[in-house]
């Protein structure tokens, strides 16, 4: 994978990821920027999942005062914000079929329309793509035009699932920590048991899944960061997806609190005060609930 971005990063070419949820597709599409002669210039990402259908064209091309309700001033969309450099469309798969055709046009012809405008703008911007979804059967399934993909297809790049990426494990557990020893001022380390752990945890939920155990441990230790088994991410009942904590019917209590505690001081980057006021307890509470959290893992 690494020789691909190497290879087409220099191009100007599109690029489609492929990848299951969590496999890093946006860290991919980074790395192409940052090894293409655009790393100067922007690189902008936008969810095409994430962002209503009926506000979608107006945040990819712009739109012009008046031209709908609460439009009070022309506002310039991603496409223009990212002239010269390069847009990242992540989850192209769940872009509404109608604007698939209006993106096609303008990835053909460099040019864009503001909504409410009248004339075309051009825009120089190299377009990376990604999704989660096998792009034929999603082409099959009705929710990506067939002519977007070939067009977005000029250079695929697939990004294998971590349980596939054995020799990629521990180095991205060694960045993940190093990053927050970093942010932090700290200088912990990987015990030699928790790279063991790490090595042969399937990592269900990839290369997110990883960051998050990394983080979670951290705020745990002391000087070194200790993974036990069994305990690698928060259990399969719970799942953390952005700012969103996801607890399964049948959790039980002690495990739905200690997954919410943990995961909220993971978000707060460990800060204890703000964790304490945002779950509505007293610090010393939280410091209480640590503590066993921590001989629960010594034990």
């Amino acid at each position: 994978m690494g020789r691909q971005i190497d290879d087409v990063a220099p191009t100007d070419a599109t690029v489609l990821i492929v990848g299951e949820s969590g496999t890093g597709k946006e860290l991919v599409a980074r790395a192409v920027w940052e090894r293409s002669l655009r790393a100067g210039a922007p690189f902008v990402a936008i969810n095409c999942g994430g962002i209503p259908a009926s506000l979608l064209e107006a945040q990819l091309f712009g739109h012009e005062r008046g031209s709908f309700t609460g439009a009070h001033q022309r506002t310039a969309g991603y496409f223009e914000t990212a002239h010269g450099g390069t847009l990242f469309l992540d989850e192209i798969t769940e872009m509404p079929l109608p604007m698939q055709t209006v993106l096609l046009r303008a990835l053909e012809e460099r040019r864009i329309r503001r909504v409410g405008g009248e004339a075309d703008i051009p825009v120089d911007v190299r377009v990376l793509a990604a999704t989660n979804r096998d792009p034929e059967q999603a082409v099959r399934s009705g929710l990506l035009r067939e002519d977007l993909l070939y067009r977005l297809s000029v250079f695929p790049i697939e990004v294998p699932p971590l349980r596939h990426r054995e020799d990629d494990i521990e180095l991205l557990a060694r960045h993940f920590l190093a990053k927050l020893n970093t942010e932090s001022g700290s200088h912990r380390r990987l015990s030699t048991r928790s790279l063991a752990v790490l090595r042969t945890y399937p990592w269900p939920g990839n290369v997110r899944e990883l960051k998050n155990a990394i983080e979670r441990a951290y705020i745990l230790s002391d000087n070194e960061v200790e993974i036990a088994p069994g305990e690698v991410s928060l259990r399969a009942a719970t799942r953390v997806e952005g700012n969103a904590l996801s607890i399964a019917l049948g959790t039980t209590l002690a495990d739905a609190q200690r997954d919410l505690i943990l995961a909220t001081l993971a978000q707060l980057r460990g800060d204890k005060e703000r964790t304490a006021k945002t779950l509505g307890i007293c610090l010393k509470t939280l410091y209480n609930r640590l503590q066993v959290y921590q001989e629960v893992r010594g034990g």
